[in-house]
């Protein structure tokens, strides 16, 4: 029987032969194809800055240092993401807190974050870390009125959303990670994100001085710049400037995301369609809940900026329901455990009941399949299990 996954890479023959290409040129690593890469993704988010690196996590904690997160710093984020939205504040010493979620959408709830920022003096916390999770896009605007308001930065975990957007207060169109409101965005390129390169990442900014930070801590925190340098001793010469790590992105995975990048709306467009399907399948079936698209990613001719990582129900009987599908080698998956949860966050007084959205959610989500190549048979067969075992 034919396996369905939750998510799944689509390479095509153009991305073959552009990766043979690049593997037959003069560079595997720190080539042409980086630079490349960094400039069409910043073209497609609308950002005026973009920094290729090695994974999703990579981009997160590059963030982290170039904003100078350190054992003083305070962050929030939302308990309904993978680990590293949170991990990366760690990382350099800093404390994070979590704010629950809005249980329609699934994304942190700014009203919970106002709360939490106003029963602390105005300084006591750093940054927000907020995720466009699912695809569904936070409203950056409202998020950025906060944070100024409180004196916050802003990383945006748009992971999920590459072609999302929402709308503002005067009805434009912002794209998720295009730096008109995080200070940050970074991106992941697993292969069962919307670009697929392996391994990757990348962080957009509209910010110079960050965006130049971003370049050297990617690599050691060498630079080779002739203005930066305290000396020069002559052309070979590099200066270590401060601790920065090895999170360089090979030139071949460049070539792959610039060749996914370009068939990007298609697959976003196959996305939407496969998410409107199931909308339709399962709207009036009792006992199952869909989640709510954030309002502010509603247009007003129907157009909807969520970007469709993940499709997520919930159900009551949720681990019956993945084992019946898995049953019927359909790979659901469930997405995510609420951080707050796990050991290590548990060790560091973080406690189970503490943020009941999320835990209510978490006990109720699936993640059903989501990719491009999903064919209308296997959707049709998976809503067909679904329906048979919430039907039970």
């Amino acid at each position: 029987m034919l396996i369905i996954p939750y998510g799944k890479q689509h390479i095509t023959d153009a991305d073959i032969k552009a990766v043979v290409e690049t593997l037959q040129s003069d560079y595997l690593t720190q080539g042409p194809k980086v630079a490349a890469f960094e400039k069409a993704f910043a073209d497609y988010v609308g950002a005026k800055y973009a920094v290729a690196v090695a994974n999703g996590t990579a981009a997160l904690h590059l963030c982290t240092l170039a904003l100078g997160v350190n054992e003083e710093s305070r962050v929030i984020t939302t308990p309904i993401t993978f680990v590293a939205s949170a991990n990366c504040v760690h990382y350099c010493g800093g404390t994070v807190e979590f704010a629950d979620i809005n249980p329609a959408t699934a994304l942190l709830d700014i009203e919970k974050v106002r709360q939490l920022l106003e029963s602390k003096p105005k300084g006591y916390y750093s940054g927000i870390i907020p995720v466009d999770f699912a695809g569904n896009p936070v409203n950056m605007e409202e998020l950025r009125a906060l944070a100024d308001a409180h004196g916050l930065w802003i990383i945006e975990d748009a992971c999920h959303a590459p072609g999302g957007f929402f709308y503002d207060s005067k009805g434009q169109k912002q794209i998720c990670g295009n730096g008109q409101y995080a200070d940050l965005a970074i991106f992941s390129f697993h292969p069962v994100k919307h670009i697929a390169t392996g391994e990757g990442g990348m962080v957009t900014t509209n910010d110079e001085q960050l965006y130049k930070k971003l370049l050297q801590l990617r690599t050691h925190g060498i630079t080779r710049e002739p203005d930066l340098m305290q000396e020069n001793h002559g052309g070979w010469y590099m200066e270590m400037q401060e601790l920065g790590y090895n999170y360089r992105i090979p030139d071949m995975l460049c070539a792959l995301g610039i060749s996914q990048l370009q068939r990007a709306e298609t697959g976003l467009a196959r996305r939407k369609g496969i998410a409107k399907i199931y909308d339709e399948a399962f709207k009036e079936v009792e006992g199952i809940e869909i989640l709510s698209t954030n309002p502010a990613a509603m247009g007003a001719q129907g157009d909807k900026g969520h970007a469709y990582h993940l499709y997520v129900i919930r159900v009551q009987d949720r681990k019956g329901t993945y084992d019946f599908l898995r049953q019927h080698q359909i790979f659901a998956q469930v997405h995510y455990i609420p951080v707050h949860t796990m050991p290590y966050y548990r060790s560091l007084g973080h406690s189970k009941g503490a943020f009941p959205e999320a835990e209510q959610y978490y006990a109720h989500c699936l993640s059903l399949p989501m990719y491009p190549s999903l064919t209308q048979e296997e959707q049709a067969f998976v809503i067909q299990k679904v329906k048979e075992f919430v039907g039970k």
